[in-house]
């Protein structure tokens, strides 16, 4: 019985790139001539640190155009509130891993409404899609490739015949 899963991740490898692209940018960049500003990258969070709120905000849009360069959705990048201490002010921007179990929950509920004949099935932090035929399986990653309303990257893996 043909089946894939649905996964949420992120590459390691190209957010530690994306994260030191930045940080050459930050180096060439006349605004930020002087100023004590940086991104660091620890597992999945990435701290942006500089002296003022609107770098902050500057220095995100750089980490974003970053991402799309090395192909990481920005998507998966959720933000904290903005920390003040001293003279520094710093945000830490998180990269989940693996799909949540609220989410994941939508993802069947809204697999199972469009009437597609499939089965989805949460599997961890996955979600596993199994259908008689191949055809079946394409529409369900069309359905979610085109769901909006989730707002998360998701990629397809294990497709199996």
């Amino acid at each position: 019985m043909p089946s894939f899963d649905i996964i949420s991740e992120v590459d390691t490898v190209e957010l530690k790139n994306a994260v030191d692209n930045s940080n050459r940018d930050l180096e060439t960049r006349f605004d930020f001539r002087n100023v004590e500003a940086s991104f660091s990258l620890n597992k999945e969070i990435v701290k942006i640190s500089a002296e003022a709120e609107f770098q902050i905000l500057q220095m995100r849009d750089i980490l974003r155009a970053n991402l799309a360069k090395r192909g990481v959705d920005a998507r998966a990048m959720e933000t904290k509130d903005i920390a003040h201490s001293g003279k520094t002010v710093s945000q830490e921007a998180l990269f989940k891993q693996g799909i949540d179990t609220p989410i994941a929950k939508q993802l069947v509920k809204m697999i199972k409404d469009s009437k597609i004949k499939v089965q989805a099935s949460i599997q961890g932090d996955k979600v596993r899609v199994t259908g008689k035929k191949r055809d079946d399986l394409q529409a369900a990653m069309a359905l979610v490739r085109n769901a909006e309303e989730l707002d998360k990257p998701f990629q397809f893996d294990n497709f199996r015949d």
